[in-house]
């Protein structure tokens, strides 16, 4: 059958019958000599007998030593190998006390140090060699003989076997992805020039995405080099799986991969009529679940109504003039009505959405402080708002030569700390929300009464609040909710400070049978183009609730729509949360579901 096979692949040669005796031997020697390329199975083989693939590895195992079961070779090499270890040292140490050199051997010892020798290798190359190899040959794959190809010949190029007999079906795999499935990823000469330079500090880190032209590229080189110049470990941070070229000049600089927040869903919140799923990005446990229940009970109760009453980002300069008179002259001529118009035409030339709404002034001596509010459109407007600001304060300074530009921003806006002015005036959006829960409902969904909701919202969010000095927090836990809604749908989380504003309302209507509950937020900071709005996983979420990007039609409703479903979110938030104290069920809820089960000591 042998001979069959071979002349079946080599149909060249001759049958053994056709050569004379006399040119058998040199016949034989040729066929010995000639190199016979593995193929796939051929359809001329009529014996039904699989064959192994041509790439399978063929060679002699570290398991072959023994003819024997691979569980019982292992234990025979694992035990020749602890006791020769256990007899030598034991003979060792003798040796030691007596003064005897340690070099010199018996028989028993010479058999000892054999056997030893031998299981070291078995085992070795049973577990060893091997794992060594995979590291080792990273660098040293043949890339399949394509070394004159093209990458997109590379990559185009498939290998379709030729049939096989028994109708076993075979696919076309592209070598490509056969190459990603047995070579990963390895450092290149070139990548380790780099890394090297970036180390050493001869090419600066800031500077990869320009020399290199490719964001992931420099990416993963600036992880590499902060590794080995730190000598910390990065390997819990992922470096694929994201876009780098979509935040380059918007979002993020100098990046060396992204942290995983998961998303969960809130809802549906019925707010308005319309049906809203929630999403959420947190890492704490409850979060999610607690305001999903507030959201139920919302929805039983016939849903929450939503008024937006203010949409104005602001942004405040500080000038400075040589008395607290000529201060106060600017003032006068800012918050004049027959100014506004001038100044709202310099205003509006900064952008097609921003349009100047008023000018609020504060002395303090010598130095004046500008509040300019603006509508900005669907987005969360800090850019636009402050582009109009300079031109205003460009037109002033040829009006007032004298005036001194400390600062376009002096922390009267106030932006990302917690501010009065903003908690009077408002920034952003301001929302009011509010439900009327049945009394059924809070017992049966909330697990509490409606008496005791309203006792504790007086002691907590208002009486508490006011006890602890509180600067817009009269409420139970609105920056949860605003912070994890803000973080899935790409927001600046910082702003989450000012939005996170909000007093948290509660009272017995309808004879004291049902509750009223509302939560009024002065400065939602939102929007839905511009930032981190346009990522990938951020644009889905937006998405989700209908308010992905601009709206051509009406310029600001999508941004508008995104604060109430924020204010409608945190009601259902406060609602549960407020329900889960009143019946005592916080701690508990949290054990069941904040608390991890894993043994963290390992």
């Amino acid at each position: 059958d042998t001979l069959a096979l071979s002349l079946t692949i080599l149909p060249h040669i001759p049958p053994i019958s056709s050569v004379n005796s006399g040119d058998r031997k040199s016949f034989t020697m040729d066929v010995r000599r000639r190199p016979v390329k593995p193929l796939y199975p051929s359809e001329h083989i009529s014996s039904g007998e699989p064959l192994k693939p041509h790439n399978q590895d063929s060679s002699v195992k570290a398991s072959d030593a023994l003819p024997l079961p691979l569980y019982l070779t292992n234990g025979l090499f694992f035990t020749m190998f602890f006791s020769v270890m256990y007899f030598l040292l034991h003979r060792w140490r003798e040796k030691i006390r007596n003064g005897i050199p340690l070099h010199v051997l018996n028989f028993s010892e010479l058999v000892a140090m054999v056997s030893l020798i031998a299981s070291i290798i078995y085992l070795l190359g049973f577990f060893g060699i091997g794992f060594v190899q995979s590291f080792v040959s990273k660098g040293n794959n043949d890339s399949w003989d394509v070394e004159d190809e093209s990458p997109e010949q590379f990559i185009d190029r498939t290998v379709t076997p030729p049939p096989v007999r028994r109708n076993i079906p075979m696919k076309s795999v592209p070598i490509a992805e056969k190459t990603a499935q047995i070579i990963t990823p390895f450092l290149s000469e070139d990548d380790e020039v780099v890394i090297k330079s970036v180390v050493e500090g001869r090419i600066p880190s800031y500077s990869l995405e320009s020399k290199l032209g490719d964001c992931k590229r420099a990416a993963f080189i600036r992880k590499e080099a902060l590794q080995r110049s730190s000598g910390k470990s990065l390997e819990g941070l992922p470096l694929d799986g994201f876009d780098y070229e979509s935040i380059l000049g918007q979002c993020c600089e100098m990046p060396i991969g992204y942290i995983q927040i998961p998303v969960g869903i809130a809802g549906p919140l019925l707010l308005n009529g319309k049906e809203f799923s929630v999403p959420m990005a947190t890492t704490e446990g409850c979060l999610v679940a607690s305001t999903n229940r507030g959201c139920k009970a919302i929805y039983v109760s016939g849903g929450a109504t939503s008024v937006l009453f203010r949409d104005a980002m602001t942004r405040a300069p500080v000038v400075r003039f040589g008395s607290a008179k000529r201060a106060a002259e600017l003032k006068f001529f800012v918050e004049d009505p027959m100014n506004f118009e001038t100044l709202s035409v310099v205003f509006n030339k900064s952008s097609r959405f921003a349009r100047l709404q008023n000018i609020q002034c504060a002395i303090a001596g010598k130095n004046l402080y500008m509040r300019f509010s603006c509508s900005t459109g669907d987005a969360m407007g800090m850019n636009m708002v402050s582009k109009g600001v300079q031109n205003v304060l460009d037109y002033l300074q040829n009006e007032y030569p004298d005036m001194d530009i400390i600062g376009i921003s002096g922390n009267y806006c106030s932006d990302k700390k917690p501010a009065a002015v903003n908690w009077i005036e408002g920034r952003g959006k301001s929302v009011v929300c509010e439900a009327i829960i049945k009394e059924d409902v809070v017992k049966k969904v909330l697990k509490t009464e409606v008496a005791t909701l309203v006792e504790l919202n007086m002691l907590k969010n208002l009486t508490g609040s006011a006890m602890a000095g509180a600067l817009g927090g009269f409420n139970a836990h609105a920056s949860n909710i605003v912070s994890a809604v803000y973080l899935a749908t790409g927001q600046d989380p910082a702003q989450n400070i000012e939005s996170s504003h909000c007093i948290t309302m509660m009272e017995a209507v309808n004879d004291g049978k049902d509750l009223h509950i509302s939560v009024t937020m002065p400065s939602i900071e939102v929007g839905t183009v511009g930032g981190g709005t346009q990522l990938a996983s951020q644009s889905a979420c937006l998405n989700l609730l209908g308010v992905k990007g601009a709206n051509r039609e009406a310029p600001g409703s999508n941004a508008r729509l995104l604060a109430t479903i924020v204010a409608g979110s945190v009601l259902a938030g406060e609602l549960s949360l407020m329900s889960a104290i009143s019946a005592g069920q916080l701690v508990k809820s949290h054990m069941k579901y904040n608390r991890s089960c894993k043994d963290v000591t390992k």
